[in-house]
């Protein structure tokens, strides 16, 4: 069996038990916390497709699309008949650091040369902080504890680990989701997140980062409880002028228990892009 397989097996025990384990933490918990998915069947799906944040109404704000090549996604594509497109970055952005606005530059020139531009997920990558939570089309799943939270995308199973009411460890070792840990304010969850290391990317137009990065979410349900919102809060001066914000907002959906779609399985390279390797091994882990 391999790691990826026992992984899978822990996380699926886990979402089985998904109403159980968050109607625990709600019973022991204040009852103004928020329960974001009270059963296993309540996802959440981004908005409009949610692959990139939305800007803050006002202040710095995340990397977004160059207005002289308007993005067009598949679902846009089908509506209207456009060619879809990959995203071009807007490097007028002042938040970006010289190195890291060449490194998008760099992108741009690809795919504007005829080359593809997918994300890190066609690769089976790991999406790190705070690109998880700029999975489109596939829903995001919570799992809540009253010493943890879970946050599971359903695409390839993704988990992230949120250790609620601790410090941060000392020190801090660097990861593909760095160390989260998070304590409720009222209704809104908080997660503080460090120890990220610089093989992930922002967002899905690639955008760098150092092993400084310090990001700072902030969720809450909205809209009578049919909505959920993310403000993220970004830091990483390696990498960026100033510190900097961004939304992101997703819909309630219940469509039955968590979907197994696991990337790592099925490893060939389909759109035969050359941004990124698709991880493979030939041995099983043990």
């Amino acid at each position: 069996m391999t790691s990826y397989a026992l992984a899978l097996g822990i996380v699926a025990s886990l979402v089985g038990a998904g109403a159980a384990y968050s109607a625990q933490g709600a019973a022991q918990g204040n009852a103004s916390q928020p329960d974001f998915s009270p059963d296993n069947i309540t996802g959440w799906v981004a908005l409009n497709y949610g692959d990139r944040f939305v800007q803050p109404p006002s202040g710095a704000g995340p990397v977004t699309d160059d207005p002289a090549y308007p993005f067009v996604s598949n679902q846009a594509s089908t509506a209207t008949g456009q060619q879809p497109t990959f995203h071009i970055s807007d490097l007028n952005n002042p938040i970006l650091q010289p190195w890291a606005k060449d490194e998008l530059r760099k992108r741009n020139e690809h795919i504007l040369s005829g080359k593809p531009g997918y994300s890190t997920q066609a690769s089976c990558l790991p999406l790190g902080v705070p690109a998880f939570v700029l999975h489109p089309v596939q829903p995001l799943y919570f799992i809540q504890s009253t010493k943890m939270v879970l946050m599971i995308n359903q695409e390839n199973l993704d988990v992230r680990r949120i250790y609620l009411n601790v410090p941060h460890s000392a020190p801090v070792i660097p990861s593909w989701f760095g160390e989260s840990v998070g304590h409720y304010e009222g209704d809104t969850l908080v997660v503080d997140t460090i120890g990220m290391n610089d093989k992930t990317y922002i967002d899905n137009f690639r955008t760098p980062h150092t092993n400084r990065l310090h990001v700072v979410e902030r969720f809450r349900m909205i809209d009578g409880g049919n909505a959920l919102e993310a403000n993220v809060h970004v830091e990483d001066m390696g990498a960026f002028t100033a510190p900097w914000n961004a939304i992101q907002r997703w819909r309630r959906v219940e469509q039955g228990p968590m979907f197994e779609r696991i990337c790592s399985e099925n490893p060939a390279n389909h759109f035969n892009h050359d941004m990124e390797p698709i991880p493979q091994d030939d041995t099983p882990d043990f």
